[in-house]
């Protein structure tokens, strides 16, 4: 009993270390912004569109996951090294 409740506690640990060290930065989130807009829309990619909206979107972290957020809309979440565009249609 000791002993699983020892090897759960590493394991959570561990997760949420890892979680924290992986924690996607304020430029990757930008840089998902700028990808996705450009292919969903190559004239709006060549107009800049993207760079713009990843310029005023604001970074939040939380510790072991962050957002960004533009005009108060949730834009990208992102976690353990991944961001996810949300569909903003």
């Amino acid at each position: 009993m000791i002993k699983n409740t020892f090897v759960t506690t590493v394991v959570a640990l561990v997760t949420v270390g890892l979680a924290v060290a992986f924690n996607p930065s304020p430029e990757k989130h930008r840089a998902t912004i700028e990808e996705a807009t450009a292919q969903r829309n190559p004239i709006a990619g060549l107009l800049g569109i993207g760079v713009l909206t990843a310029f005023v979107s604001t970074y939040h972290s939380v510790g072991v996951a962050s957002y960004t957020m533009v005009n108060d809309k949730l834009i990208t979440v992102g976690a353990f090294g991944m961001v996810f565009l949300l569909d903003q249609r």
